[in-house]
């Protein structure tokens, strides 16, 4: 794409930024940090590096990048932080929290991602004036690229994925992409790598660890003494968890509910909703197929054998977990990605996937091959394997020990980005 066009296709999404942002005001989700993402309240301090984490997953693997960064000289090594969500900042500001005054050499500043308004993203690079940018995942904003681009920023792209979908999106215009494209890619797999190759080029790509596999750290096994919902569930009844189960999967999932709860009525089923407003939903799946349910807000003791516990509070599915026989991972039974099934692995339990779990292909799928995680074609093979784990329950201390040894050997990731950034940072 020649630079007249470049210029007016900016020219254009500048246009529908100023469009738009007047109605962005009433959106729920964005007035949390609004003066920030408008730089209507001022703009940050001026930072040597920018690292931009989209959301609270990403905002994980920034803390974990920034755990790992060795500022060299004697100057405070001053890193920017931004996210565009609520959960992400709240984590991050944690992060901050925990490394500054802390780890000497470096400080740490949380703020909002600006609305990718090219005029914004000028005014907030001439501020901040970093010496490298660095995008975590697929962060493809054309007016912070482009800021960077005039502003003479590098920009590294790690812990990078792309699904066909996205690649698709991107090359229906590749030329405007390709104008701004990151400096150094960092994949998380071949496959990505690829993807990202037939985008930007490959001399730009290679191949790291995948992050989240660092964030796992040694997690051990809760003991039962220590989970503070063991006075839930009977120590001497089967729990099984369906977790981060989505709407679009209602009708398999209820089918799978009520064909383990006929096949073994002492179970007691903890239903994780991914989405917390979809409660009513559930309830009402649950009414249809006839199985008896209780809020677990409601709950005052111990769960009666042949009940579906609606979980209904926040933060409680890695100690369920602790003291499951098994478990279901949501999202799969229907093409929407999967969920993180390393986290009942690392509790000790033998998870249960559908068949579409694409999002977490970074896990490999050694983790099927080796026996850590079970496969399933369909609902009917699921509730088939969730029988046999219930029945022959391995134990939970063999089972997170050799998640443990898997995770081991695919870390680096964290330590791999620090490394660029500072290859990048100290370049002459």
């Amino acid at each position: 794409m020649g630079k007249n066009a470049t210029d007016l296709a900016l020219k254009i999404y500048g246009l529908a930024w100023k469009a738009v942002l007047p109605c962005l005001r009433f959106n729920g989700r964005l007035k949390d940090g609004w003066e920030q993402r408008t730089l209507a309240g001022g703009v940050p301090a001026p930072a040597r590096l920018w690292m931009q984490a989209a959301s609270g997953g990403e905002a994980y693997l920034a803390w974990e990048v920034l755990k790992h960064l060795k500022p060299t000289g004697t100057d405070t090594l001053r890193v920017l932080v931004t996210t565009n969500t609520l959960q992400g900042y709240q984590t991050l500001v944690r992060a901050a929290s925990e490394i500054n005054g802390r780890k000497a050499g470096l400080a740490v500043q949380p703020w909002y991602f600006p609305f990718d308004a090219p005029g914004l993203m000028r005014r907030m690079l001439e501020r901040v004036r970093p010496e490298l940018a660095v995008l975590l995942e697929t962060e493809i904003w054309p007016g912070f690229l482009s800021a960077c681009k005039k502003s003479g920023v590098p920009v590294l792209l790690a812990n990078g994925r792309m699904s066909t979908k996205s690649l698709a999106g991107y090359m229906t215009w590749p030329g405007l992409f390709q104008a701004f494209a990151p400096d150094r890619i960092m994949a998380v797999s071949e496959t990505d790598g690829r993807r990202f190759a037939t985008l930007f080029g490959r001399e730009r790509v290679q191949v790291m660890p995948n992050v989240k596999f660092d964030r796992m750290g040694d997690t051990r096994p809760m003991p039962r003494s220590a989970n503070p919902l063991r006075d839930l569930i009977a120590a001497e009844t089967p729990f099984v968890i369906f977790g981060s189960v989505r709407r679009e999967e209602e009708h398999d999932v209820t089918r799978l509910a009520a064909g383990l709860m006929s096949a073994r009525p002492a179970t007691v089923l903890g239903l994780f909703p991914r989405h917390m407003h979809h409660l009513d939903l559930w309830r009402r799946a649950m009414d249809g197929a006839g199985l008896n349910w209780v809020l677990r807000s409601k709950l005052n003791g111990p769960a009666r054998p042949g009940t579906v516990v609606l979980w209904d509070t926040f933060g409680e599915l890695v100690p369920a977990y602790g003291l499951a026989a098994a478990a279901f991972i949501g999202g799969s039974l229907a093409p929407l990605g999967g969920q993180n099934f390393l986290e009942p692995l690392t509790s000790g339990v033998t998870p249960v996937t559908g068949p579409h779990w694409k999002n977490f292909a970074w896990v490999g799928r050694e983790v099927l091959e080796s026996g850590l995680a079970v496969e399933a074609c369909g609902w009917q093979d699921a509730l088939e394997s969730l029988k046999k784990i219930i029945d022959n329950t391995p134990s939970r201390r063999e089972v997170a020990a050799a998640a443990g040894r898997y995770i081991r050997d695919r870390r680096g990731g964290a330590e791999a980005v620090a490394k660029q950034v500072a290859d990048l940072l100290n370049k002459d």
